[in-house]
């Protein structure tokens, strides 16, 4: 596969499993990404504006395309609620073929009918 069909990940958080999960439809809607993991709670501490802050968070695991990559990180950026929110892309070094393939196929532009879906699997 091409370096635009390659497998990237985007980590990023949520100060709710309910924004996480806006963001995370309004980028499989798009077809931006094919799919996100939510784990719905840890626990965040970090220094912000000169005080230590606590709180609970959400993280998410976006899967997408180096092809969309700069796309996913503006959408999620601009409908993210955090001011300064954690968007960090990962390059796995290895990932099964077919998920990639997957991956590729949920993200792109051209949509595979539904009734040739069924005919391939008959």
């Amino acid at each position: 596969m091409g370096q635009e069909t390659d497998l990237v990940l985007v980590y990023t958080t949520f100060e709710s499993i309910e924004h996480a999960k806006t963001v995370g439809r309004a980028l499989i809607e798009a077809r931006l990404a094919a799919c996100m993991n939510i784990i719905p709670a840890m626990t965040a501490i970090y220094e912000w504006q000169g005080e230590i802050q606590e709180c609970a968070e959400s993280i998410m695991v976006i899967k997408t395309r180096r092809g969309n990559q700069a796309e996913v990180l503006k959408r999620t950026k601009e409908l993210h609620p955090y001011e300064t929110p954690a968007l960090i892309v990962l390059d796995p070094a290895h990932a099964d073929e077919d998920f990639v393939s997957w991956i590729a196929e949920q993200t792109s532009i051209t949509v595979t009918p539904l009734s040739e879906k069924k005919k391939r699997t008959l």
